[in-house]
């Protein structure tokens, strides 16, 4: 776990496609009710809710209570961890690849 002491993997958190959705939704608004969020998918509220309630375990989600609405938001910063993963592994394709073309060169002369 990360020192946002998360409660989830934050790579379980985005395994699941409807929470990616969601990630990608709080991404392009500043805030964003659950009523808006539920119009979104054909899902209940309380599915959304669960899926929302994983993503606050990895940090990754954020919320504030306004009157009887609750309002979400992105913490994108867990994210880092997976660009800092996937950023290991683009380097070793491209160093590979590198390799391979450069050996294929000298095949062909």
């Amino acid at each position: 776990m990360s020192e946002n002491n998360q409660l989830r993997d934050v790579f379980d958190a985005i395994a699941d496609p409807t929470r990616r959705k969601l990630i990608r939704l709080l991404a392009e608004a500043e805030e964003i009710p659950l009523h808006e969020l539920t119009a979104q998918f054909q899902m209940g509220r309380t599915a959304v809710s669960k899926h929302l309630t994983i993503l606050k375990e990895a940090g990754l989600v954020l919320d504030r209570k306004v009157g009887r609405e609750t309002r979400f938001r992105l913490n994108a910063s867990p994210l880092r961890e997976i660009q800092d993963w996937l950023a290991f592994y683009s380097k070793f394709w491209r160093t590979n690849l590198l390799r391979l073309n450069q050996l294929l060169e000298e095949e062909e002369e």
